[in-house]
């Protein structure tokens, strides 16, 4: 049998009531399903930090669904925190003078896209140098950090496009020389 809901009384504990549900509510406003359940909540993180002891706690738990009024839920966690303290950032920003520079980049990976994009200006004559450029670069990058990763791989892609175009032609023509000649 669950015992008939006591008398109010306030709880010791020290500290003046702190407002429930924010400046302005007045005290005899009912409460509500949420708020006892609002209060029942800061009352399980006051136990669970163990700030009550088992029998209060379950005694405030019975007042807490026994409340009537928002200053009842009140006084059961005045004495207890009701969520997390304010966040007071301590630290101060970092001026840009200190900041982490960003790694350079890789002046073989420019030099291997450079050549790259010149293929169609050069008839591909820069191809070749483009892909030593890139597989360079892209050595270069790998043990030192730096960026240029995609100037790298678009160098060596234009450069190789431009090699096996070449190939190609030359190919043709030595099958051509060859079919005119015999």
């Amino acid at each position: 049998m669950s015992n008939p809901p006591q008398p109010w009384q306030p709880w010791p504990g020290g500290g003046a009531p702190q407002p429930w549900a924010g400046p302005g509510v007045p005290p005899t406003l009912l409460a509500s399903h949420a708020d006892r359940e609002r209060a029942v909540d800061v009352l399980r993180a006051g136990y669970g930090e163990g700030r009550l002891e088992q029998p209060e706690f379950e005694k405030r738990v019975s007042r807490a669904y026994a409340a009537r009024t928002v200053a009842e839920l009140a006084l059961l966690v005045a004495d207890l925190p009701q969520g997390p303290g304010p966040f007071h950032q301590s630290a101060v920003p970092v001026p840009p003078t200190f900041w982490h520079a960003p790694a350079p980049t890789n002046g073989k990976a420019v030099g291997s896209m450079v050549c790259g994009l010149l293929t169609f200006f050069t008839a591909g004559l820069t191809g070749i140098p483009a892909v030593v450029l890139g597989h360079s670069a892209r050595g270069e990058i790998r043990r030192s950090g730096e960026r240029g990763e995609g100037f790298a791989v678009t160098g060596l892609v234009l450069g190789w496009l431009s090699v096996a175009g070449w190939a190609v032609i030359l190919t043709l023509l030595i099958v051509a020389g060859l079919a005119t000649s015999g």
